[in-house]
């Protein structure tokens, strides 16, 4: 199955957050090839501006996902697309449509007000529950 997995499931486990464990069962599952993890590119860049003042060894951290996950990159097409989508965080459209042309079952957020459309939203909570 391929699960789109959102920035803030890394900042979760990177930074050490309150769904820390969560995040690290799923990226454990991702890593074992239980489950196809998916991320937009910009993801990377992301979680290197996020985290990098306060992990010393993000490399490393970016490392394991580039290993581990299948990475979506941004089109033209895809931009005039998340231009016309009536939704105020762009981000969040980019990475729906991102999870949309990779055929993703769901989307892995803990964004309560990720954009919803036509692929399914778990939290990482209840993605676990379900499916872990």
């Amino acid at each position: 199955m391929k699960i789109f997995v959102d920035t803030n499931i890394f900042l979760d486990l990177i930074l050490k957050r309150e769904k820390f464990h969560d995040a690290l069962l799923i990226f454990n599952a991702i890593e074992k090839k239980l489950f196809e993890g998916i991320i937009l590119d910009i993801t990377i860049l992301n979680i290197d501006y996020i985290a990098k003042k306060q992990v010393k060894n993000i490399k490393d951290f970016i490392k394991l996902i580039n290993s581990s996950f299948s990475i979506v990159g941004i089109s033209n097409e895809m931009i005039s697309k998340a231009l016309e989508i009536e939704n105020n965080d762009f981000e969040d459209t980019l990475q729906y449509l991102s999870a949309k042309s990779a055929d993703c079952e769901y989307v892995i957020t803990n964004d309560k007000s990720f954009y919803k459309a036509d692929i399914k939203t778990l939290s990482s909570s209840e993605f676990i529950e379900k499916y872990l």
